[in-house]
């Protein structure tokens, strides 16, 4: 079957550029590229905070329609939703080297162990399925970093 111009548009976004065909831990290299772009534009909170709904948005629809073009349910490939959890993970926690790094490995951790409920937010079908483990994933880590940035631990 021949892909439409926008499935393959959609598609491209939803593999974040083609991070997503990395060869291995394709995930980590998503969180990455989040990094990278997070510390290239440093946006305000305020900012961030519209990039983030924006990439939670079309993330969710690139996401649905990449199953379909990849075939495959939450495909290593979609990183989007990497981007859109690190993004929610660092939303108004002061930003410095220490957090940034802590926030990387955090997140990666949980989206990769998937603690309750982020296990059953994967389980939704189709595109918001796959954006909603990591958003939930990224809430807890900036419920982490809140409190320790609050507590003064860095």
């Amino acid at each position: 079957m021949k892909s439409s111009l926008p499935q393959k548009i959609l598609s491209t976004i939803a593999t974040v550029w083609f991070v997503g065909y990395a060869p291995v831990a394709s995930g980590t290299f998503g969180t990455l590229a989040a990094l990278v772009f997070f510390v290239a534009l440093w946006p305000t909170d305020f900012t961030l905070l519209m990039i983030t709904a924006a990439v939670i948005v079309v993330g969710t629809v690139a996401a649905d329609v990449a199953e379909g073009y990849f075939n495959e349910k939450d495909s290593h490939r979609i990183v989007i939703d990497e981007v859109a959890g690190f993004f929610v993970s660092i939303l108004y926690v002061p930003k410095g080297f220490i957090v940034l790094v802590l926030a990387f490995f955090l997140f990666r951790g949980f989206d990769i162990i998937k603690p309750p409920p982020v296990n059953y937010m994967e389980r939704i079908k189709g595109g918001l399925g796959v954006m909603l483990d990591d958003v939930a994933a990224g809430i807890y880590v900036n419920i982490i970093l809140q409190i320790a940035t609050r507590m003064r631990f860095f």
